[in-house]
């Protein structure tokens, strides 16, 4: 079974992308079982830089081998695309949710709901090998709550509100969430441009005896 390296040591975001890939035939592995102990510094100006920043110094590090590299986060537009690329560090201290969470209703404090427009932004970088990289980008559109609501989830799922579920992120069970969010819209596009990107040397496919990927 093929390898794929996840450029990355955040659990939950681990899981959802292993979640996603589940039925296909490719053993998905973090950085750390990987055997990989290194903080790559996401110093980029878009979601899509630092993920190939991610993925470029995983590949190079472990001989060649296949990354996935994500990079992801909330723009709020009226907070002109805050807190962006700085989602995980918006209050300071990187990964901590709830104050992350307890910023942006500081800053949104008294803004009106028709206003509180946001999307989820996941970019995604593949690097099979040298010469064959794929890019790809999902979005996912919702509102910001005026307070948390939901206990699954991670970051600002519990204050991201789809109209359509009348639920936040943190409100809708894993499964369904993991077929509509960002990340999974990401994910698709991926598994899409595999098929046409690499022209045959490399088969998409959910049988039993075959893997995602077959050189």
């Amino acid at each position: 079974m093929n390898n794929v390296i996840i450029a990355s040591n955040n659990k939950n975001k681990i899981k959802e992308i292993k979640e996603i890939l589940k039925d296909y035939k490719v053993s998905i592995l973090s950085q750390s079982e990987a055997g990989i102990d290194i903080e790559v510094e996401e110093n980029g100006q878009t979601f899509m830089e630092n993920a190939y920043k991610k993925a470029a110094e995983i590949h190079k590090l472990k001989n060649g081998s296949m990354v996935i590299a994500d990079d992801s986060g909330l723009a709020v537009e009226v907070l002109n695309g805050a807190p962006g690329i700085y989602s995980a560090r918006f209050a300071g201290e990187h990964g901590n949710d709830s104050k992350n969470n307890e910023k942006l209703l500081e800053m949104l404090k008294g803004v009106p709901f028709e206003k509180r427009k946001a999307k989820f932004i996941c970019a995604i970088v593949f690097i099979i090998d040298d010469n064959n990289i794929i890019k790809v980008q999902g979005e996912v559109e919702g509102y910001i709550a005026e307070k948390e609501a939901g206990k699954d989830g991670f970051g600002y799922d519990p204050l991201f509100y789809m109209p359509k579920y009348n639920k936040t992120f943190a409100e809708i069970a894993s499964e369904e969430k993991n077929s509509i969010s960002h990340r999974a819209i990401a994910l698709k596009k991926l598994l899409e441009e595999i098929a046409k990107h690499t022209k045959g040397s490399y088969v998409l496919n959910k049988c039993e005896n075959q893997h995602l990927f077959k050189i």
